[in-house]
Formats: C-alpha cells, structure tokens, sequence
C-alpha cells in the first residue's frame, strides 16, 4: 500500500484509539448508509479476524453503527451511537465469525427495512482508509474517498461505452474502474470512481440509457 501523504500515515480525525478499527469502521458503515439511502430498521454486523477479537476494545461495533447513523468520523456522537440506533427503533445485531478471510479487518453489513436490504462487505485497510468488495453478491473495489457512481445494468455490447462517453462529455475523469457480474449476459455492476464532485444532470442522463437499471452517486 502506497501513501500520498504523511495524513494518509496518521489517519483523519477521529474518535477512537485506532484508525483502522474505528474511522476506518465509520467509514465502511457510512458507505453502506450512503447506498441504502435512508436509514434501517434492522442491522446485522459480523466481524471477521481482528475485528472480530477486538471490536468492543476497539470500538469498532460503536463506530461501525455511528457509520450507518451517517455520523462522520469525528463525530463525538459515534460514543453512544448504539444506545442512540435503539433509540430510533433499530435492531442491532454483532456476530464473531470464525472464517478466515483475505484481510484481518473485514466487516459484513447486512440491513433493511420493509423497502429493501443492503448485503455490503468492506475492510478497513490502515490509515482510516477502507474498501468495499462486495455488495449485494457483486465483486467491486469502491474505496469511498473519491466521488464515485455505482451503475447496475443488463451485461449487454456498449453499456460500458455509453456510460463512458457521458462522463467524458461532462470532462470527469475516471480514476478507477470495475466491472462485475453474476452471471453472462445477466446483471452486472460498474464502479466508476472519478477525480471531480458528479452533478445530478449527469446522473440522470446515465439513468436515461438504456439497459441501465439503477445509478447510484456516492460523495467522497
């Protein structure tokens, strides 16, 4: 892993003894908040590796929840952020998972209420950065520091292309770029991060495509 920056060595503000069990925690929830677009009814966190060993001494249950309350990482509400999700009438569930997994820092958020569920997995790498790869049963690299747009359309001949070609005529520059799929010719994902904020009339008109089911825009 290659850091930019001394801060990128240090970590953000944060509440919290370490920025990989705590900002880094916040900021895989928040994600999942910012997906899901509204708050839960219902969350369920399994915790993997050293989170799993460490999350209550850590805080990484408390900041992973202050995530999905949409509270930032210095935010001194993610201390009570548990007690304050079962206040709105949120159900909190952890679970320890014994599995092994490729990073030590991995956390799956499951949650929903009578509109839908979200299935997200993400892990927090150092420095309080965070990647998500997994989402709904999709294989992606989304690292939430850079404005990025998550496209879920039919695997069809030209839909990466035209989604390309809007961005290229709003001047956004792609950064990273993924594409995922279940199955040929089915559903699949692209995960477009890029270097500039995205305007709504952008979103809109990749809505306007065809073969494109949803869009959705993620702040950095």
């Amino acid at each position: 892993m290659k850091y930019k920056s001394v801060f990128d060595i240090i970590g953000p503000v944060m509440i919290g003894p370490s920025s990989s069990h705590t900002a880094g925690a916040a900021r895989i929830g928040r994600i999942a908040r910012n997906l899901f677009r509204r708050e839960p009814k219902w969350v369920k966190i399994s915790f993997y590796g050293s989170f799993a060993k460490t999350y209550k001494g850590h805080g990484t249950d408390v900041a992973i929840i202050g995530g999905i309350l949409d509270y930032d990482t210095f935010d001194e509400r993610i201390i009570h952020s548990i007690d304050q999700a079962r206040k709105k009438g949120i159900r909190v569930k952890f679970q320890e998972e014994d599995a092994v997994t490729d990073h030590p820092n991995t956390a799956r958020i499951q949650m929903g209420d009578d509109q839908g569920e979200l299935d997200l997995v993400g892990i927090s790498i150092g420095g309080g950065k965070v990647e998500i790869i997994e989402l709904n049963g999709f294989e992606l690299k989304l690292s939430g520091h850079h404005p990025a747009i998550l496209v879920v359309h039919d695997d069809r001949f030209g839909a990466i292309a035209s989604v390309s070609n809007i961005l290229a005529k709003h001047k956004l520059n792609i950064g990273h770029m993924d594409v995922s799929r279940k199955e040929k010719g089915k559903m699949a994902l692209m995960t477009i991060e890029v270097d500039q904020p995205i305007d709504e009339a952008v979103i809109e008109e990749i809505t306007s495509l065809s073969n494109i089911t949803q869009v959705t825009r993620i702040s950095d």
